[in-house]
């Protein structure tokens, strides 16, 4: 399978769709890529299991990374791409083969940027984070990923939306007694006694901090509930899983003492915890790419990648084409003017003519 890089940036991203790559089973389209990048002479290309790095080596005074992963959630009958009117159509049309696509278009045309550009397209977002190419390439060659600010080329309708929330994840359990269900004053429910958590959780009142100009709005609840023994038994553990969305002037330390003293009395065992991060705006290259790409700055409520960049200094934003409520969804598409607007706009913040 071959990319043409001289394609227009939509016949690119359909170029794209039609390689499969399900989370595990990038080989097909990190080979295409990487054969696509290699022979451009501006390019230094590194390979990583299915992730691709080039980047250009011209002395820029600043560095920035602009990256997208290449895989997809499974098939649903929505390959291969198809073209009607506005939109194009097919698996990862939206997340994110569109802004891969836009990452390719100004790998190969733009060899002389304004910046230093280190262009990452990477495996395994759409799984465990054990396999995320980012969090890997992070361990084996931090250096790749050092820069001065960072785009994640994620769905955003083609709108900046800075930094992204943090996210934790907890069991709170309540325990009791089992009892025989026609003699219930012989034991404790422990599922009634889980009552007055849930109220808490619903009196809850979340936090709105506004940070760099922007209102994050944080999030706390129930998304899981468990307990009970058999039909005639008094259960004796009750387990509501909560996820707390945290904005990102909060740390991971902070987030879990916020949730433990939240609860109180109940018992709490953290179960998932990664940290948000934060936009950055008052950095020289992203007030630069703000201003060129023009429109609103939002922020990021749910968690994303960018947050492995933060961790590591850099500040990021995220700008693609696409609606992310489209994300995974059979019927997902992107509006092909969203797709020329990232790169147009990309493309001249980098310093194309």
């Amino acid at each position: 399978m071959t990319l043409d890089l001289t394609a227009d940036v939509v016949s690119l991203t359909a170029q794209l769709v039609d390689i499969p790559s399900v989370s595990r089973d990038e080989q097909a389209i990190a080979d295409a890529v990487e054969a696509a990048l290699g022979p451009l002479p501006h390019l230094t290309v590194t390979r990583r299991g299915h992730t691709v790095v080039a980047r250009t080596s011209l002395g820029r005074s600043e560095r920035v990374v602009i990256a997208g992963h290449l895989d997809t959630v499974p098939v649903n009958g929505n390959l291969p791409s198809r073209r009607e009117g506005d939109l194009l159509h097919g698996l990862g049309t939206c997340d994110m083969k569109g802004g891969d696509a836009v990452i390719l278009r100004l790998a190969a045309t733009v060899p002389e940027p304004n910046r230093d550009v280190t262009f990452i397209l990477y495996e395994a977002e759409e799984i465990d984070s054990a396999f995320n190419g980012l969090r890997l390439l992070a361990e084996s060659d931090p250096h790749l990923m050092e820069a001065d600010f960072a785009i994640l080329m994620e769905p955003s309708n083609a709108l900046v939306e800075a930094g992204c929330q943090g996210t934790l994840r907890a069991e709170v359990r309540t325990t009791g007694e089992r009892a025989h269900s026609a003699r219930s004053w012989m034991g404790s429910n422990a599922i009634h006694r889980a009552a007055p958590l849930l109220a808490r959780l619903a009196a809850y009142e979340p936090r709105r901090p506004v940070i760099d100009g922007l209102t994050y709005h944080e999030g706390l609840n129930a998304v899981f509930i468990r307990g009970g023994v058999a039909g005639n038994v008094l259960p004796d553990e009750c387990v509501v899983e909560v996820n707390y969305r945290f904005a990102p002037d909060r740390s991971e330390a902070e987030a879990e003492r916020f949730v433990r003293e939240f609860f109180g009395e109940y018992d709490v065992r953290v179960t998932d915890l990664a940290p948000g991060a934060l936009p950055g705006l008052a950095v020289p290259a992203a007030r630069a790419f703000v201003e060129a790409v023009g429109g609103p700055v939002n922020p990021k409520f749910g968690w994303t990648d960018v947050a492995r960049f933060s961790a590591l200094g850099v500040p990021a934003v995220n700008f693609g084409p696409g609606d992310p409520t489209l994300a995974h969804k059979q019927e997902e598409h992107v509006p092909i003017a969203q797709i020329e607007a990232c790169e147009r706009e990309l493309a001249t913040w980098l310093g194309r003519p």
